[in-house]
């Protein structure tokens, strides 16, 4: 049958929380449930789409098409800014989105997703299931009527596109450049003077309203999107997403109405799309990012003392929001200790290794 093919495709035995999903709940009658997930991502970044309608039809396959859930883009039903919402008021039953969208409503929204300075994918995974991430992120969307599931990871992204090279801190002062969230407001403080998108699109920002710069995302995203047409210095690392991590907001309603199975089975769906979806990023930035230097892209790394510059600019903004939020306060206290106590690892295993690889490859490739 359709849904134990995946099933036995996505190794799901059981679920995060260790509850099997046992044959006899799949024995018997599954009751038909129509559901609508509202996208917060355009067309152009299909990776991001397409973890959605994986998730979406790993549901339905696993249940005969009993439990359906459609999938629409961005601005079908709600604007991305309004999905949070949708979701809460129960516009829509789930959303698919990135938390940092959610930076105005409250900055201690991006820790769902990717802060300055913060876990890269692998550790956020690590957080969120072996760590706080998963309760403290809960009690934080509770408010909301919303349960919170990771739905992908963009991993390590790249810093942005410049029309200009950055080679020291004061090559920032009063730079116009397009980004927002907490990468915005530690970017202000670094001299940059934040833009939020022009209504005429980047191309006419960059001509005629001085648009100077552009926060990427990783080589495939940027290169769907076009921004190598823009700019052509591209600068790594982002330091303000070591990866970016996306979510499933589901209604509290929605969710509690659902047999325990079906519960299962969702919770299930979205880990085997979550770990696709990092997993087809890692297999096309490479190829994008060579693209993108074939097209003209010329690829920098962003000076050390600019990275340091960042890096104390970033504890000064946690410091100041820390102490006008608690929340804030606790969610950083419990992710950046969770970081710390992962470096040390990571720097003696994977960090020395793909050190090593890179000089001995360095001829080769």
């Amino acid at each position: 049958m359709q849904r134990r093919s995946f099933l036995k495709r996505a190794g799901l035995g059981a679920v995060a929380s260790g509850a099997a999903i046992s044959a006899p709940a799949f024995a018997q009658d599954m009751p038909s449930v129509s559901w609508r997930l509202a996208s917060g991502f355009p067309k152009a970044l299909d990776l991001r789409i397409d973890t959605g309608e994986r998730f979406c039809k790993y549901v339905s396959e696993a249940t005969a098409g009993k439990f359906n859930i459609r999938h629409f883009l961005e601005g079908e039903v709600v604007a991305a800014p309004d999905v949070m919402d949708a979701v809460s008021t129960k516009k829509v039953e789930c959303g698919h989105v990135s938390s940092r969208a959610y930076y105005a409503k409250n900055p201690v929204f991006c820790f769902d997703a990717a802060v300055p300075f913060g876990l890269n994918a692998r550790q956020m995974n690590a957080w969120m299931s072996e760590g706080e991430g998963l309760r403290l992120t809960r009690e934080l969307f509770k408010p909301e009527k919303i349960i919170n599931f990771p739905l992908g990871n963009t991993g390590a992204q790249m810093g942005g596109w410049f029309a200009k090279e950055i080679k020291r801190p004061g090559d920032l002062k009063d730079l116009k450049m397009q980004v927002g969230g907490l990468a915005g407001m530690v970017l202000e403080r670094m001299g940059v003077a934040p833009q939020q998108p022009a209504p005429g699109g980047l191309a006419e920002a960059f001509e005629k309203n001085g648009l100077q710069a552009v926060a990427g995302a990783g080589a495939y995203d940027d290169e769907k999107l076009g921004l190598n047409k823009v700019a052509k210095y591209y600068y790594a690392p982002g330091w303000w997403a070591g990866g970016e991590q996306l979510s499933l907001y589901v209604n509290e309603e929605a969710w509690n109405a659902l047999p325990k199975h079906y519960q299962a089975l969702l919770e299930a769906a979205a880990q085997a799309a979550h770990a696709a979806a990092t997993a087809r990023y890692d297999a096309r930035n490479p190829a994008a990012l060579a693209q993108l230097a074939a097209n003209g892209a010329q690829i920098r790394a962003f000076p050390r003392s600019i990275m340091d510059v960042a890096f104390e600019t970033t504890q000064q903004v946690y410091k100041d929001l820390g102490a006008k939020d608690p929340r804030f306060q606790a969610m950083h206290d419990s992710y950046m200790g969770f970081r710390d106590s992962e470096m040390p690892w990571f720097r003696l295993t994977e960090s020395a290794y793909g050190q090593y690889l890179g000089v001995a490859l360095s001829g080769r490739i």
